[in-house]
């Protein structure tokens, strides 16, 4: 049970923590005007102190002056459906048969063209590559949360659409615990992207690697199988690479679509996806953190612009949604600036969102829906 602390004793502990120049109180918060220049450390223990007591406390710059606002944090009741320890352990579960489901039926299909082995194992490599990837990705945030002294969910994987789509959008955790400051927010979002796009990266090489090819002039018989890495929603840099490094990128040669493959590339476009200045995405958590706010607002739109031309417009759809609900982070600290190394860390970061791009090669084509709505 946690322990109801008093203003009085709220006064005390800020107190002596800073140098306080003036204090109003009124019935539900109680504001600080405080003098000290460096409040980074003094805060962050601060307000994890306070969080254990349900009491909220934001640093702010007005005119000139640095405030400290303390109120009593309201707690919203969770949705039941996020309460339940079972509800993450489901979600994996259908995940799991809904990749199974995707590589077996992606194997049998290779099959009819070359047979690159048994549909369940095949399937059980697909599962297990798939799932790799976005399981260290969430692994990642997770080992973040630890290192800042902050409590997280399980990962809730979300299942996707099996053999029409893709069979999993990834997975999401929840945080227990409030974004203190701009670093924190910025290390814990820019794990996840990192952590996954090595696996990801891995599982590429090794994909490329052994992925069968074909001689172009079986090309229209692979189109009507289903078969042809045509690459319709665009190849990844990193991909391109890849598939050139082992000589099987070129006029010649056509690539065999191999569940391995597949899952390489759903990796690549999830971690794209995910770094994204926009909305609830690990990439606009980190605007958040470096641009702040109103930044972030525009760069939304400006992604959800970028999913569209790429035609991933459901994506593009989705971030809208998720934006609207403007139930995104709340940093505590908005006083202490993000470092500037972090700041040539996101710079990097992006680069390698560019190099996970799925661009597509007909955007002329992709656009002109676009084009027709906007006439």
């Amino acid at each position: 049970m946690v322990s109801r602390i008093t203003g009085d004793e709220i006064v005390a502990m800020v107190t002596v923590k800073f140098d306080v120049a003036d204090i109003e109180r009124d019935a539900d918060k109680i504001r600080f005007r405080i003098n000290d220049i460096d409040t980074k450390e003094k805060f962050v223990e601060l307000a994890q102190k306070l969080e254990d007591h349900d009491i909220l406390c934001q640093l702010q710059k007005n005119q000139g002056h640095t405030y400290m606002t303390v109120r009593r944090l309201v707690m919203k009741k969770r949705n039941w459906l996020f309460s339940s320890a079972w509800t993450p352990r489901i979600m994996f579960g259908v995940v799991v048969a809904f990749v199974m489901l995707d590589g077996y039926y992606k194997t049998v299909g290779a099959n009819q063209i070359i047979a690159i082995g048994d549909p369940l194992d095949m399937a059980m490599i697909y599962t297990a590559a798939l799932l790799g990837i976005l399981g260290v990705h969430e692994l990642g945030h997770m080992v973040a949360f630890k290192i800042h002294r902050m409590k997280t969910s399980w990962p809730y994987f979300v299942p996707g659409l099996p053999i029409i789509g893709i069979p999993t959008f990834g997975a999401i955790i929840l945080a227990k615990g409030l974004m203190v400051n701009r670093e924190k927010t910025f290390d814990i979002a820019i794990a996840g992207p990192i952590a996954g796009l090595v696996i990801a990266v891995i599982i590429t090489l090794y994909a490329s690697s052994t992925v069968p090819t074909f001689d172009p002039s079986l090309q229209q018989h692979l189109y009507d199988t289903n078969q042809l890495a045509d690459w319709m929603f665009g190849e990844p840099i990193i991909m391109k690479a890849s598939l050139a490094l082992f000589e099987k990128d070129g006029q010649d040669v056509e690539v065999l679509m191999t569940p391995l493959l597949f899952a390489s590339w759903i990796g690549l476009f999830l971690t794209f996806a995910n770094l994204m200045p926009a909305g609830q995405l690990d990439g606009g958590h980190m605007m958040r953190a470096v641009l702040g706010t109103k930044m972030l607002n525009i760069c939304t739109y400006a992604s959800a612009a970028i999913f569209v031309i790429m035609n991933f417009w459901f994506v593009a759809l989705l971030v809208l949604l998720m934006s609207g609900k403007r139930a995104g982070i709340t940093i505590m600290d908005e006083v202490t600036p993000l470092s500037a190394r972090r700041k040539m860390i996101y710079i990097a970061i992006m680069a390698l969102a560019v190099l996970c791009a799925p661009i597509p090669d007909n955007v002329p084509t992709v656009i002109e829906p676009l084009l027709h709505l906007i006439q």
